[in-house]
């Protein structure tokens, strides 16, 4: 038999009791080894360059250099290691959903942004992300630029949405997001919903950076809210997203049970709830993430006569939950990121 080599980690922070809690808790899991640590941004170029890390645990506030600073260098290289992000949400919010979409495959919630014994308790999520990062494909991806500005003179005029789109994504799911928001058009025909798995905290500053880079308006969810043509509805990080509709309104629910499902928000719910109110109209789109989240969503879907569509392996961060689906048979089409808007064309009526 051949012995596995370990996943190996490189730890980046400034603080020098958060460098020891994190070597500690990864060097004591099973497959990882803890390479070196890092104290600060020009320090991790360094290390990476001399030892070659699969994985990075990256603090984001740092002096001198910070994380995503960091995440830019690596990007210009000819090889990037995989970079889990750990951050403490608030302010480093809109900072850690920038290193995402920047090319961080994972972010871990720090519990405190002090130097705490309570860093302890990330561990075990920490190791888990570090394992699934080693797993992914690195794809560095540009600044998005903001959408070219659209004419205040009047607003755009909508038709009643004759279809409903609705999207489930976890690992690599910002860069994803931002790429396939950023294509759609002003005038894209039918509401959107989105749910994506990342900690409490997050969901918050992810609507506002993709409400800055896309044409559409980018919301994060609150309780009947209405989805229509021209917006984009994010699940609440900790809540389920279920849809209900009216006649021709259609509110976004929020609901805190846990139902069957590890994660808060679930696609399988979010998917279930399209199936029931849009039926056939309803188009399921699930893109880069681990998992199985969307495959009873998905079969709800087709079953109501809709549309599943789910993003090519040659495009996903984690080839895990379109994997899932489409090994389901329940795939209407499958495209890469690059193809999808074309892809919803042909199905968003």
């Amino acid at each position: 038999m051949t012995a596995v080599s370990p996943i190996r980690v490189l730890v980046v922070d400034d603080s020098a009791f958060a460098r020891k809690v994190l070597r500690q808790v990864l060097s004591g899991a099973d497959g990882l080894e803890v390479v070196g640590v890092a104290r600060d941004g020009l320090d991790a170029l360094e290390k990476v360059a001399e030892l070659s890390p699969d994985v990075l645990t990256l603090d984001l506030v740092m002096p001198g250099l910070d994380g995503l600073g960091v995440l830019r260098a690596l990007a210009s290289g000819a090889s990037m290691p995989r970079v889990v992000v750990v951050s403490s949400a608030g302010e480093e919010s809109e900072l850690a959903v920038a290193a995402l979409q920047a090319g961080a495959v994972e972010l871990v919630h720090k519990p405190t942004a002090l130097a705490t014994e309570r860093l302890y308790e990330l561990g075990s999520e920490l190791v888990e992300k570090v394992r699934t990062a080693a797993g992914a494909v690195a794809r560095a991806l540009p600044e998005p630029a903001a959408p070219p500005a659209q004419t205040p003179a009047a607003p755009v005029a909508r038709a009643a949405a004759k279809s409903l789109v609705v999207v489930g994504t976890s690992t690599g799911g910002p860069q994803a997001l931002t790429r396939l928001l950023s294509e759609l058009p002003v005038d894209f025909p039918a509401p959107v919903a989105l749910a994506l798995h990342i900690p409490a905290g997050y969901t918050e500053a992810v609507a506002r950076r993709l409400n800055a880079h896309c044409a559409l308006e980018v919301l994060e969810a609150v309780d009947g809210l209405e989805l229509r043509p021209g917006r984009v509805v994010l699940a609440r990080s900790g809540q389920h997203l279920k849809l209900e509709r009216h006649g021709a309104v259609t509110l976004a629910r929020l609901d805190r049970q846990p139902l069957r499902t590890q994660h808060h928000p679930s696609v399988d719910v979010l998917f279930e709830s399209a199936a029931r109110s849009w039926g056939p109209d309803a188009v399921g789109l699930v893109l880069t993430g681990m998992g199985d989240d969307g495959v009873a969503g998905a079969r709800a879907i087709r079953q109501a006569g809709g549309t599943v569509l789910t993003e090519s392996e040659s495009s996903c961060v984690v080839y895990g939950m379109p994997r899932a689906v489409n090994e389901a048979g329940l795939a209407t089409a499958s495209a890469p990121l690059e193809g999808m808007l074309g892809l919803l064309r042909r199905h968003v009526r």
